[in-house]
């Protein structure tokens, strides 16, 4: 048989990335910064009590009075716990990794429901992005952006990539085709097919797929904490190097709370779009 250190070609990669696009990461890393720290200050400059009645607000309107109630006793247990600056830190990243997922995954996933050809590309791609470990995208983060929030946001985006861009692919191609042929026969462009007929029909289902982005996104918060991205998932680090099982649990309850508030908020935005 034969030796094909795969890994060592790809470390040449890799490196060479480094060397001769340091000026790419280097906006990469000023604009997830510059998102992170503008959401961060936004949610920071609300006091906590007005802060907790918006989402409470919003929970109640786009879910359900029962939404509302959890989420606003659940984030004053968080505030309660004195976990209240590490979650906002935590969403701020979440929020901002998840918002870039989706301006790049949702026109890749319409892309790919137009041309066969790019779907059969893309879809291999995809099942690398899911299924590699996650902790291996933390390396070639921290070479290209060092330590922090950045390459935590940065391994985020590509774990947390994939359902969205599937599910915006799904979502498109089982829009009925007597419902594409009655938009044609009224003479419809390509784009307002797309805005005005595809994707109306599509939006639950591509809603899903938002979801699913944020709850994978959250669910790299304590991954990323290995890197200095602080948040929630470094008080659960925390307890795991210290042994304090008290700090441990306490901030994984804040990520479990947090998760879920995110959760409903998101399935309720796609059950009012079903209604519709």
């Amino acid at each position: 048989m034969f030796d094909l250190n795969i890994g060592s070609y790809f470390e040449i990669f890799v490196l060479w990335l480094k060397d001769n696009f340091d000026f790419l990461f280097d906006f990469i890393k000023n604009v997830l910064e510059g998102s992170i720290n503008g959401i961060e200050y936004l949610l920071n400059v609300i006091p906590v009590i007005i802060l907790i009645l918006l989402f409470g607000l919003l929970a109640w309107k786009v879910s359900s009075k029962g939404v509302a109630i959890f989420t606003i006793i659940g984030l004053l247990l968080i505030d309660s716990m004195g976990l209240w600056a590490e979650t906002v830190s935590t969403l701020a990243l979440v929020l901002s990794a998840s918002f870039i997922t989706l301006i790049i995954g949702i026109p890749l996933g319409i892309i790919a429901s137009k041309s066969d050809g790019f779907d059969r590309i893309l879809r291999p791609i995809l099942d690398f992005m899911q299924t590699m470990p996650a902790f291996v995208y933390l390396i070639p983060a921290v070479l290209f952006f060092s330590l922090g929030k950045v390459p935590g946001a940065f391994a985020t985006i590509i774990f947390s990539m994939p359902p969205v861009v599937r599910l915006t692919n799904l979502a498109i191609r089982q829009v009925p085709k007597e419902v594409v042929e009655a938009g044609r026969s009224f003479g419809s462009t390509s784009k307002q097919m797309l805005f005005k007929v595809q994707l109306p029909i599509a939006l639950p289902t591509i809603l899903a797929g938002v979801n699913q982005t944020i709850m994978l996104a959250l669910s790299m918060v304590v991954i990323s904490a290995m890197i200095g991205s602080g948040g929630l998932g470094k008080i659960v680090l925390r307890g795991i190097q210290e042994y304090k099982i008290d700090l441990g649990f306490e901030g994984g309850l804040a990520v479990v709370i947090l998760a879920m508030i995110l959760d409903r908020i998101t399935q309720g935005l796609g059950d009012i779009n079903k209604d519709k």
